[in-house]
């Protein structure tokens, strides 16, 4: 089967652009010569890639699938060229990251625009979300993930560490007192969240325990705003919590007993490995990341109070 890439090229623009005209005026093409490559393209491919009515445009399963293999292929000849002409320290293109929401929100938004601002050819596309996405199927290039990896496909490499903390509002340890044992947190109101949600806390030497209280979330946003608020506590990231934790508005308690520390990675296929944009880009993560590591690390946070 013969390959035209200008066609796979027009395809591609028409899904970013969401209409045949939008890829048109991106491509510097007619109306018409844009039409006509998209009917050639699903001609030969013997399948239809988009259903398009005169008010919606939208890829059908098969061309959604077409779109992300295509969108690979060209970001991949992209940088070929690249690394080409200007070698493989610069990065070109568009950088397609999928992220946690509160991390991304917090941590890694800020460190992405500094890093595009060393790299101005390169196009930033970050997706915040808690599902964790299929890196392949829909074409990203690089995924930050807080905890286990269970995917063995991908490369991983471990950009941070994260540190965890049982926190609470002053408010709370005013009226409550402060825990000083593991087992005083069976006496306590500690607020409960994940997916499923984890009302046993593990320490590091092995043990663990039951907590119990009245409020629990899927969402640890919602949790921790609940600990801010003096309803109990809570055991969070300290990627989290430091800024609350600086400014007095949690405090850690029972620092002496420090919770299981869980790596931050960053992964990606395996055909995504020479891309210079997802290297430089993991490179700067962990440069940056790891300078705020100290600083985050439970024994200091005495120094916050």
């Amino acid at each position: 089967m013969g390959h035209d890439f200008l066609d796979m090229l027009v395809f591609v623009r028409i899904i970013e652009a969401g209409s045949l005209s939008g890829a048109a005026r991106e491509l510097d093409l007619s109306l018409a010569v844009v039409s006509r490559r998209l009917a050639r393209l699903e001609e030969r491919l013997g399948v239809r890639l988009i259903n398009r009515t005169t008010r919606t445009l939208a890829p059908t399963e098969e061309g959604a699938a077409f779109h992300a293999r295509c969108a690979r292929i060209l970001a991949d000849l992209d940088e070929a060229e690249q690394e080409v002409t200007q070698g493989r320290d610069v990065a070109t293109g568009l950088l397609r990251l999928t992220s946690p929401v509160a991390f991304g929100q917090r941590w890694l938004a800020p460190l992405l625009h500094d890093f595009q601002a060393l790299h101005p050819r390169l196009q930033i596309y970050l997706d915040a979300s808690d599902t964790v996405m299929n890196l392949v199927e829909s074409g990203y290039d690089l995924a930050i993930r807080l905890g286990g990896l269970s995917d063995s496909s991908l490369i991983a490499r471990q950009i941070a560490p994260d540190y965890r903390v049982i926190c609470a509002a002053p408010s709370y340890l005013a009226r409550r007192g402060r825990p000083h044992t593991i087992e005083d947190l069976a006496q306590h109101d500690c607020i409960i969240h994940g997916r499923p949600p984890m009302d046993h806390w593990t320490f590091a030497d092995g043990r663990t325990i039951k907590v119990r209280g009245t409020l629990a979330s899927n969402h640890g946003a919602l949790a921790q705003s609940w600990a801010l608020q003096g309803a109990g506590l809570v055991l969070k990231s300290m990627w989290d919590v430091r800024d609350d934790v600086i400014a007095g508005r949690l405090e850690i308690v029972l620092p002496n007993f420090p919770l299981p520390m869980t790596p931050i990675h960053a992964v990606y296929p395996h055909s995504r490995y020479a891309a210079a944009r997802v290297r430089l880009c993991v490179d700067y993560l962990i440069e940056r990341l790891r300078r705020e590591v100290d600083a985050l690390q439970p024994d200091s946070a005495d120094a916050y109070r």
